[in-house]
């Protein structure tokens, strides 16, 4: 059956007559779906019969759909009384065809698909709005100002494979995500010893699936894999207990697994961040399993994270890929200039990327010592340039393969299944080129640069601050008390409201958001105020009342 569906129009494929023969040819896709996302994340979904695309295919690309702007989160820009808002498609990325497995189309026989387009959000005919288009223009504003930094300080060709910045034919700005999640038996309570015991033993770490799970499992593999959406492994993580068998099926199911995958564009691999969590949800529901991507569903338990990878690559006139953070000769340096400088733009201005990152209450259950999960500002190069090493105790990792420098990239491990990625993106790479504009200004070499970001605390140094380390490669967790990582890395805000504070507390770091006009002061003002709603919003009917409700089920035990 799979062989007989459509699954992708690439991007390459989106005239009026390529769409509309795609659509014609598969009469089981009825429907057309704009999914744009709000400022916080949430994205749309609609049904739009095929019909009503193809009747004027160039104007339905060109015009969209209006949707009800009051009802997409976007305070301060869209409300009640002001709420005309497009859905414009996007004809950039991939379209991907998302089916209903229960719904067979009585003319074919197959699911019955909606073509799942992205799309940006238009306000008043005048702005672009949301998430989408802000990771777009960092984007762009990435690159033009990246290329004009290296015109400008063309020493740092000393440290590349080619000679200047005009043997570039275009940046890739590649990203991917790792989206881990939990799996159960629906209506199941979790045994919270038994997964304490089983993390404490490494019982379910990387080892073999069963039952319902495996097939699910491979399942959503293989229909990822239809879709070309590049996936890498899917295994096991350290959270679960065995599922126990009974009357030749599965009981009391609950297992983490983990989904990976390999590089896209940064706005395709946010796209994709979506849409992969959508088809695990409805695979694994298929196979009778519920499927959460809270950052922490049961406390004292190993959360779930989305570690982010960032990367630069610089295709050339001559055909070659290069990647930019690469050292040239990797057993001499960790880093070129290039990827030690976006390395401490990061490091320098997490702390106003964090509110973007975790935004949520439930993020702050997993930000915790001891769970793999970081707590501390801070980045591990490894303990010599010839042999890499994964400190996974740090927020910012770096992955290197002296066997393949297509492979350099950092890996930030803070972002949860939920975080909003088109947003982490947009202020990783933002802040990015504040640090190589600090690092190439400065003309400084990739050992110069080494010993900046492996400083001592109070050390003064040209870009980073003086009372602060940056640079860890022991555990984090066990080899420093609380007191000695506030004093070294910072503070880690602990609620959601200390970790919007950052926002006030760190003006110059702020500004670095604005870059470029990326995000927009006004952006940022309505983020701050969707996550304040649905903060105040969840501690007053969830949180609070289900503390009340334990708190009343305490008995006294002692005179």
């Amino acid at each position: 059956m799979l062989n007989k569906m459509l699954f992708t129009i690439p991007a390459d494929k989106h005239s009026a007559e390529e769409i509309t023969a795609a659509l014609k040819a598969h009469p089981e896709i009825r429907y057309v779906s704009l999914a744009a996302a709000d400022i916080f994340g949430n994205d749309t979904d609609e049904k739009i019969p095929v019909r009503v695309m193809l009747k004027d295919v160039d104007k339905f690309l060109r015009e969209g759909q209006q949707t009800d702007g009051s009802s997409v989160l976007l305070p301060k820009i869209a409300d009640i009384s002001d709420a005309k808002v497009d859905l414009i498609p996007d004809s950039d990325v991939n379209w991907y065809v998302d089916y209903n497995f229960a719904n067979l189309d009585d003319e074919t026989g197959l699911p019955v698909g909606s073509l799942r387009i992205p799309a940006f959000l238009k306000h008043n005919n005048t702005r672009d709005v949301g998430s989408r288009i802000i990771l777009r223009d960092a984007v762009e504003v990435f690159k033009s100002e990246f290329l004009r930094m290296l015109r400008e300080n063309p020493y740092v060709f000393e440290y590349l494979p080619f000679d200047s910045a005009d043997d570039i034919e275009d940046l890739q700005l590649t990203s991917a995500t790792e989206i881990e999640f939990y799996v159960k038996t629906p209506h199941d309570v979790a045994d919270k010893d038994r997964l304490q015991v089983s993390q404490e033993l490494k019982e379910q770490y990387w080892k073999r699936t069963l039952g319902p799970v495996r097939t699910a499992m491979e399942r959503t593999l293989q229909l990822l894999d239809c879709y070309g959406l590049n996936i890498e492994m899917g295994h096991k993580e350290v959270g679960g207990v065995k599922p126990e068998l009974h009357k030749g099926g599965y009981e009391h199911i609950m297992e983490q697994l983990e989904i990976d995958f390999r590089y896209s564009t940064a706005l395709q691999a946010a796209d994709n961040d979506y849409f992969v969590r959508y088809m695990i949800k409805d695979e694994f529901r298929r196979h009778g399993l519920d499927v959460t991507f809270m950052s922490k569903p049961v406390e004292g338990v190993a959360g779930s994270g989305k570690h982010t990878h960032f990367g630069v690559a610089a295709k050339l006139k001559d055909g070659r890929i290069v990647n930019l953070f690469s050292a040239l000769d990797p057993e001499e340096d960790y880093l070129s200039p290039i990827g030690y400088g976006a390395l401490m733009g990061i490091l320098k201005n997490y702390e106003v990327i964090s509110p973007l990152a975790n935004c949520r209450n439930n993020a702050f259950q997993r930000l915790k010592p001891g769970f793999e999960a970081p707590v501390s500002i801070c980045t591990a190069l490894g303990h010599s340039e010839a042999q890499p090493s994964r400190n996974r105790t740090v927020l910012l990792g770096l992955i290197r393969d002296p066997n393949s420098p297509l492979a350099t990239r950092f890996e930030m491990r803070a972002p949860n299944p939920k975080s909003n990625t088109y947003l982490v993106l947009a202020a990783g790479y933002l802040a990015m080129l504040d640090g190589l504009e600090a690092a190439l200004k400065a003309k400084k070499t990739p050992k110069e640069l080494c010993a900046s970001i492996s400083k001592a605390y109070g050390e003064e140094d040209f870009y980073l601050e003086k009372n602060r380390v940056y640079r860890a490669e022991n555990n984090i967790f066990e080899d420093y008390t609380q007191e000695e990582r506030l004093k070294l890395f910072g503070k880690c805000p602990g609620t959601v409201w200390e970790n919007l504070c950052s926002f006030r507390e760190y003006p110059e770091k702020y500004k670095v958001l604005l870059r470029g006009n990326a995000f927009a002061p006004i952006d940022l003002e309505s983020f701050e105020a969707s996550v304040i709603e649905q903060w105040s919003l969840s501690l007053r009917d969830r949180l609070v009342p289900q503390w009340a409700e334990r708190v009343h089920e305490l008995k006294k035990v002692h005179d």
